[in-house]
């Protein structure tokens, strides 16, 4: 609880600052004059929240990065399986994906324009793009550090190659396949949110550049606070998704004060008897004898 607490007067003592530099107007070198006061984005916030248009954009937004990061994680691990396990999709897919990766996503918007026949499309795709290749590069990387001992092992035991794919490749590779899921879960809300700033009809995005056409900076912000809990929300939910299913793996434990815990030492077992001692001028073999008898 002393975490969550101190989490929370992190953020209460942001939102002060930011408060006491806009009422203040100060101008040192960055001009917060500019900027709008916290009290008058949570009075914008409270009045989008009590329109229809809020929730619209709301839905619009959730609805097209959930499309797009659906797809790219199916197509994501699957192509990267591929790449690692086969030479000859490495041969033929390697190179086109290489030269594809580099191309920022929101570059994109102009081929999707001349592809797809609604913008709706256009975004999605471009949500797909951004979150495909992270996924795909994290998992290639992780099913080529496999250790080849265990593929060896279900080999022997008479396990093919789907067995050896779902028992072996699949949850060998689960930490870095989650790894590059929230990676481009973040990259997918940034294309997103600019899609829709250039092409989209509604959505998060388009709402907050309506606003900063119109000079309506409260409502800018309310967008900008929108996507940072949006994206906040759907990365913990990727991350204890995750965890639920990487349960098997070995976890550091933490005290709240941030040090590993250490095992509590265990009660040493009782020392062995001493033998009893073989009395002056006796013959060792002699007192064996009597022992075992």
């Amino acid at each position: 609880m002393s975490r969550y607490a101190l989490r929370a007067a992190s953020v209460a003592a942001a939102l002060g600052l930011w408060q006491l530099l806009t009422s203040l107007n100060v101008d040192l070198w960055l001009r917060f004059s500019q900027f709008p006061t916290v009290a008058d984005v949570a009075r914008t916030f409270a009045d989008r929240l009590a329109g229809d248009d809020y929730w619209t954009d709301l839905t619009d937004s959730l609805t097209r990065i959930l499309t797009g990061f659906l797809l790219a994680a199916v197509v994501g691990v699957a192509t990267g399986v591929l790449v690692a396990r086969s030479r000859l999709a490495e041969d033929l897919l390697g190179p086109i994906l290489e030269v594809v990766r580099p191309i920022p996503a929101i570059a994109l918007v102009p081929v999707a324009i001349l592809l797809f026949p609604s913008n709706e499309q256009g975004i999605v795709f471009i949500t797909f793009t951004a979150a495909f290749f992270p996924v795909m590069v994290s998992t290639r990387h992780a099913v080529r550090a496999l250790a080849p001992g265990w593929e060896e092992a279900v080999r022997t035991m008479g396990g093919g190659r789907w067995r050896i794919l779902g028992s072996v490749v699949l949850p060998g590779a689960l930490p870095g396949i989650f790894g590059g899921l929230s990676v481009g879960l973040g990259v997918s809300w940034i294309c997103v949110i600019s899609a829709e700033m250039i092409s989209g009809q509604y959505g998060v995005g388009y709402r907050t550049w309506q606003d900063y056409t119109v000079v309506d900076y409260p409502g800018v912000f309310v967008g900008m606070v929108t996507i940072g809990v949006l994206g906040w929300a759907t990365s913990t939910a990727v991350e204890l998704l995750g965890r639920r299913l990487t349960r098997w793996l070995p976890r550091t434990s933490y005290v709240p004060s941030g040090r590993p815990r250490t095992p509590r030492p265990q009660p040493a077992a009782p020392a062995p008897a001493a033998p009893a001692a073989v009395p002056t001028g006796t013959d060792p073999e002699e007192a064996r004898d009597e022992h075992l008898v």
